[in-house]
């Protein structure tokens, strides 16, 4: 718990120091799309993320990296600002900017997201729907998914917006209905 605080102190200034360039240079789109690509880089790649972490390896090294990896993928100021980050020994929370980038976006945009689990993919009008109801209960302008797999689940999915869960797959049906019968039951 320490440890998530002192990290968000450390990430919080640089996230809102980027979406404040961005607005400067009407770029807060652009630089989402930035983070997403650094976010899925850093995801897909342990190696790289080893690499950017290690204290021991010269920043030089660092930036070379991201310069032949990233460089054709994000606008320049966007590398610039990673560049940064290996300047001032911050590189290692590069994808919790990111994150916080995202998150900060969202809130100006007036977006949620949502995070869906399901057991099967889901077709695009299932996203839009979903999309359409999480929009609908929260007032929100637009909604991003963040859609996962869940072999475990039987069915329908679990919808996640902020700290409210909303269970609508068959398992959390079969559950809600056991509960009814158990009061039922009882009475």
């Amino acid at each position: 718990m320490k440890d998530s605080v002192v990290i968000e102190g450390l990430v919080a200034p640089y996230a809102q120091a980027l979406l404040s360039i961005a607005k400067d240079g009407n770029l807060t789109d652009r630089f989402g799309q930035d983070c997403s690509v650094l976010t899925e880089l850093l995801a897909s790649s342990g190696e790289l993320t080893k690499l950017l972490e290690n204290p021991i390896i010269e920043p030089d090294i660092k930036k070379n990296v991201m310069r032949q990896i990233a460089g054709e993928q994000l606008h320049p100021t966007m590398l610039n600002f990673v560049l940064l980050l290996v300047d001032r020994a911050r590189i290692a929370f590069l994808d919790r900017v990111c994150e916080r980038y995202q998150e900060l976006l969202r809130e100006l945009n007036q977006t949620v997201l949502a995070e869906v689990t399901s057991a099967v993919e889901l077709s695009d009008s299932q996203k839009d729907s979903i999309r359409q109801k999480v929009a609908e209960m929260t007032g929100a302008n637009s909604v991003d998914l963040n859609t996962a797999l869940d072999s475990d689940l039987l069915g329908g999915v679990i919808i996640k917006v902020g700290s409210q869960v909303i269970d609508a797959s068959l398992r959390g049906q079969l559950r809600r209905i056991s509960i009814q019968l158990g009061s039922a039951a009882a009475r």
